[in-house]
């Protein structure tokens, strides 16, 4: 039986998704895309799980798509048609993309090693990175004469600006995690050795917090991009009022004024 391209654990309330490719760098077949699509949706419906993290197995996080997978590689016989790419990003990764910022718990990314094209920008969509200090960040796409997906175009310019966005674009240059965490792209590089222990920590912490309210965060930061000011004030009224009335509310503001520890369980 072949061995799943995405491997799932679970530590207390904290649900691990492991890229399992390592021999290939972890890049994405369509298979890998359809498990790990998958499995944030086991995680979003199990009551059980309060924080996603996502990492890959062996030395590198992901290189991004596969070009030996059928869905993408050129047919070179004389006549023959081009591969329609539009529909592997309409049926695989536009999915994913979406299911990641859709998801109503926090997700984090625990960069081992190279995250490239799409592998990079499936990590940048998730809500923290965290890198190790041998990791990379490398907009590969226009060596191959593509554009950025898996939401790059979007996320690039709001994470560093139109100026660097356009620099790792078309230049396609490696970024090195701690230049990474400098400009802003990534939330923090640590040790190699300590990748695991304080992205699991972390994870952890986020797990404990009212994490209903934390995806709710994402949304309002995400939608405010596309707002005026108005409209963003608009919108945190709306969340505010969705959220006062719920339990963690409720729990946190008690547990503030009695001086001890809340215990949150919204989702």
């Amino acid at each position: 039986m072949q061995e799943s391209q995405v491997l799932v654990s679970q530590e207390a309330a904290v649900r691990t998704l492991t890229l399992n490719r390592p021999a290939a760098l972890n890049s994405f077949t369509t298979a890998m895309l359809l498990e790990l699509r998958a499995a944030f949706d086991a995680a979003a419906a199990d009551p059980g799980v309060r924080c996603v993290m996502v990492t890959g197995a062996g030395r590198g996080f992901c290189a991004g798509q596969d070009l030996s997978d059928p869905a993408i590689k050129p047919d070179l016989a004389p006549g023959a048609s081009p591969k329609d790419i539009g529909n592997l990003l309409d049926d695989y990764y536009i999915p994913l993309a979406l299911r990641v910022r859709s998801m109503p718990i926090p997700v984090i990314a625990a960069v081992n090693g190279v995250a490239a094209g799409a592998g990079a920008n499936f990590a940048l969509g998730c809500d923290l990175v965290l890198a190790g200090e041998s990791a990379s960040f490398i907009q590969a796409f226009s060596k191959i004469g593509l554009v950025p997906d898996c939401g790059g175009s979007w996320l690039l310019p709001r994470l560093v600006g139109r100026a660097q966005a356009l620099a790792l674009t078309m230049l396609g240059d490696k970024l090195p995690a701690l230049e990474a965490q400098a400009m802003g792209l990534i939330y923090r590089c640590v040790p190699d050795a300590e990748l695991a222990t304080q992205a699991q920590a972390l994870a952890q912490r986020l797990a404990a917090m009212p994490v209903a309210a934390l995806a709710l965060t994402r949304q309002a930061v995400d939608s405010a991009m596309q707002m005026d000011w108005p409209a963003a004030l608009a919108q945190e009224a709306v969340l505010q009022r969705r959220l006062g009335a719920a339990h963690d509310y409720q729990e946190g503001a008690s547990a503030f004024l009695q001086k001890r520890k809340p215990s949150f369980s919204d989702r």
